[in-house]
């Protein structure tokens, strides 16, 4: 499962600058990548990672602004199309897992 963070916050002001910088860290540090300005993702291996990493996200948000947390299946999420221009790009792998037998 892909988790997905989408933010709006503002940036006005040198606090408001702060917490964006701040919130932005911290999804950095919970090891999301950031797939375009204010959309982040994170691939969980299960549904209780996704749930985990959710209520981190609950308890670090910024004091105003928007966030929204969205979960994508890895199907949903292979069906992305991803365009530079005009040219089309291949979609992100998600990270090697490691087994255990």
């Amino acid at each position: 499962m892909w988790l997905f963070a989408l933010f709006d916050l503002p940036t006005t002001t040198k606090a408001a600058r702060k917490r964006y910088t701040r919130f932005r860290k911290f999804l950095l540090n919970e090891g999301f990548v950031m797939m375009q300005f204010s959309v982040y993702a994170k691939y969980c291996a299960s549904e209780e990672s996704a749930k985990t990493h959710r209520q981190h996200i609950k308890q670090n948000l910024p004091s105003d602004g928007q966030v929204r947390v969205l979960g994508v299946t890895e199907r949903q999420f292979a069906k992305m199309e991803v365009y530079y221009g005009k040219k089309r790009a291949k979609v992100e792998d998600p990270p090697l897992q490691m087994t255990f037998w």
